[in-house]
């Protein structure tokens, strides 16, 4: 009878281990998911971005210096996510948003190319994939810190460490991100 209750009691904790294990494996597979939502569209708006900078191009003649900052602020985003480096994405991420801020203030002095069909559909376009970016961000750093706290929670951290769980990393931005653009001060 002791040995019914003992083996009782080791099949529970088995099956309590395995749930616990299964948990950890969906949210690191979750972060990964998230990640991957946001991966998408950074993509989209990446490829998008050329087509709005070449007709951007064909009006504002004069305003190469604020172009290349967006091409060079969308190849270190490019290059940030392709080798999933959280910080330095965080940064390039920040530059971008910067830059086509400062883009768009600089596209009102242009009202042919404010009027331009193919201009307005490429700028509705990137801001859906900002939004959508601003969103998918929101859910990953969600998703990271379900992790996170899991892995560290009793008893689960036992489970963690023992087959190698590790935190994951939020995507931070700049204080700079957030807070409202200066529009006077990208026209001085």
């Amino acid at each position: 009878m002791a040995l019914l209750i003992f083996l009782a009691l080791v099949a529970v904790v088995v099956i309590y281990l395995i749930s616990l294990y299964n948990n950890l494996v969906s949210l690191k597979h979750g972060v990964a998911r998230a990640w991957s939502n946001i991966d998408v569209l950074m993509k989209q708006r990446h490829d998008e971005l050329p087509k709005l900078i070449e007709a951007c191009k064909q009006y504002m003649r004069f305003e190469a210096e604020t172009l290349e900052r967006v091409m060079q602020a969308r190849s270190q985003v490019a290059s940030a996510r392709e080798s999933r480096n959280i910080p330095a994405l965080g940064t390039a991420e920040t530059a971008l948003r910067a830059g086509l801020g400062q883009l768009f203030a600089t596209v009102e002095a242009y009202p042919e190319l404010s009027t331009n069909e193919h201009f307005q559909h490429l700028l509705s376009r990137i801001t859906e994939l900002e939004d959508g970016i601003a969103d998918r961000r929101e859910t990953y750093n969600d998703t990271v810190n379900l992790n996170n706290v899991r892995i560290e929670q009793f008893p689960d951290v036992l489970v963690a460490h023992s087959f190698g769980f590790g935190a994951a990393r939020p995507l931070h931005f700049k204080e700079a991100e957030k807070s409202d653009v200066d529009v006077k001060q990208l026209f001085s």
